[in-house]
């Protein structure tokens, strides 16, 4: 989201590819764009095919025909043995079904969450599941650093949670490259949704996969990060200034998130402003955790009234 800071955080914009047609961005590695782009998506989500021969596959994406194609025409001569989920998101997801019917593969994920998923509304009531495929159960669950091996690739899972309670990031073994899904993007800041998303989980696990010693991160949307661990640490830097001055306001009265939402992020493009009211909502819960601010009720609502506990 554009904001105050986004020219401190490095972002790498540049993103060479065609819809319907795998790039090798890495050895051993492809990636078929999926055409659902958005604001929120950036040029669509990646999929990612991994080793040759028999090979594996990171997240599927969305319910789509053309994607779906795609992937089966790049797959022409080889086997798909695996199908790893970085969370259960739909643009991620939706397609996993059909893939597995057209290959026969095995679908590895972590182990579906189904509780207390989706985003806050104003009416509090209790979530919008829309984005969120509460149906979803994997084949073989993942927990955090088991590791898969196939023909000439290796994966390692690490939980990330944060933007999604079941978030996994993949390492590859046989090459200093690690898949973020939605973690970590080289394009945008990754949008945390309460209480589908909590900002304590998130900054853990930014820390988490710091100074691993990766080369690059191959994101869910957008292009590659080239430095890793700079843009993770921008990222942090970026957080702690975020929730500080949102802390700074609302000691100053600013009580709701209509009041910090033009402060915090002035001139943002309308598409973003829905995401930024819950990125505030975010950072305001993180507050609450530390015990600097109270609210009116809880849980905590897009209407929540907070009051500063310093």
């Amino acid at each position: 989201m554009t904001s105050q800071t986004a020219s401190k955080i490095p972002f790498h914009m540049e993103m060479i590819f065609t819809y319907g047609e795998p790039r090798e961005i890495w050895p051993g590695v492809r990636r078929i764009v999926a055409p659902n782009a958005g604001p929120l998506t950036s040029k669509g989500t990646n999929t990612y095919i991994v080793g040759s021969g028999r090979v594996a596959l990171i997240d599927p994406g969305p319910d789509n025909e053309q994607h779906l194609q795609a992937i089966l025409k790049a797959l022409k001569g080889e086997t798909l043995t695996h199908i790893f989920l970085t969370h259960t998101h739909k643009d991620h997801s939706s397609l996993i079904p059909d893939l597995k019917a057209k290959t026969g593969a095995t679908v590895y994920a972590h182990a579906a969450i189904t509780e207390n998923r989706g985003s806050r509304r104003k009416s509090d009531k209790p979530l919008d599941n829309g984005f969120v495929d509460l149906s979803f159960k994997p084949d073989e669950e993942l927990q955090d650093g088991d590791i898969i091996k196939g023909n000439n690739w290796a994966l390692k899972a690490i939980h990330t949670p944060g933007h999604a309670p079941d978030h996994l990031s993949f390492a590859h073994l046989n090459e200093p490259v690690l898949f973020t899904g939605d973690h970590i993007m080289a394009w945008n800041t990754s949008v945390i949704i309460p209480p589908e998303g909590r900002m304590s989980d998130y900054l853990a696990s930014l820390k988490k996969v710091l100074g691993q010693g990766f080369e690059r991160l191959l994101p869910g949307h957008g292009g590659q990060a080239r430095s890793p661990d700079r843009l993770i640490k921008a990222y942090l830097m970026h957080r702690k200034w975020r929730e500080t001055a949102i802390l700074d306001h609302i000691q100053a009265g600013k009580t709701s998130i209509d009041e910090l939402l033009p402060l915090m992020y002035p001139g943002v493009e309308a598409d973003f402003l829905p995401a930024a009211s819950l990125s505030i909502l975010a950072h305001a819960e993180h507050l609450m955790e530390q015990g600097l601010i109270s609210v009116s009720k809880q849980p905590v609502a897009l209407d929540v009234k907070f009051s500063s506990q310093v």
